[in-house]
């Protein structure tokens, strides 16, 4: 008895030659410009990159660990983080993974600070406290910040907000004029 063999091809039906044509060796015009085009664009893009800025506002939270993602993406990069209104809980890890030198507030800014608790859609809509997940949103925030909690009776399920003021400006400097 024999078997047919069926070939699987990414949507082609006959044999394309075109395919092969970049693993050969050589320096085909083609090939030529796509390399000079994605490396202009690596070039631009990583010398672009140290100039821009990621605005937050009206930003009140949400899971944890993307916001760790993000903050840690938006570091690497060596964006500036301007704060320009509300930051609310899992938004304040911005203060402990972008450097506090790249982050700057306007006279909108305010963060807020609270207990992490579990995401209510798993607790049946009740809020339960999260310890693990504050101790680690704890770890992240630089001593200035950790300060201000402890005068303030440290982080409780209520938010505590930092309004823009000398408080805020103890953390994290004003942004120039050219902000605005």
């Amino acid at each position: 008895m024999v078997r047919a063999t069926r070939q699987i091809s990414a949507g082609r039906r006959r044999h394309d030659p075109t395919a092969y044509w970049a693993l050969e060796p050589g320096l085909y015009p083609s090939n030529f410009f796509l390399s000079v085009v994605c490396a202009a664009s690596v070039i631009a893009g990583a010398s672009g990159a140290a100039l821009a800025d990621y605005r937050i506002r009206n930003d009140y939270g949400g899971f944890i660990h993307k916001y760790k993602l993000k903050y840690a993406a938006i570091r690497d990069r060596g964006e500036r983080v301007i704060i320009d209104g509300a930051c609310n809980s899992a938004c304040t890890l911005v203060l402990g993974i972008v450097p506090l030198n790249r982050i700057c507030v306007t006279p909108r800014a305010s963060l807020g600070f609270h207990t992490a608790y579990f995401d209510r859609s798993y607790t049946f809509g009740i809020k339960l406290t999260s310890y693990w997940d504050t101790a680690d949103m704890l770890a992240y925030y630089p001593e200035k910040v950790k300060k201000w909690l402890d005068r303030h009776g440290g982080l409780t399920p209520d938010v505590k907000t930092m309004k823009n003021g000398p408080e805020l400006w103890a953390i994290i400097h004003p942004c120039g004029k050219e902000i605005f």
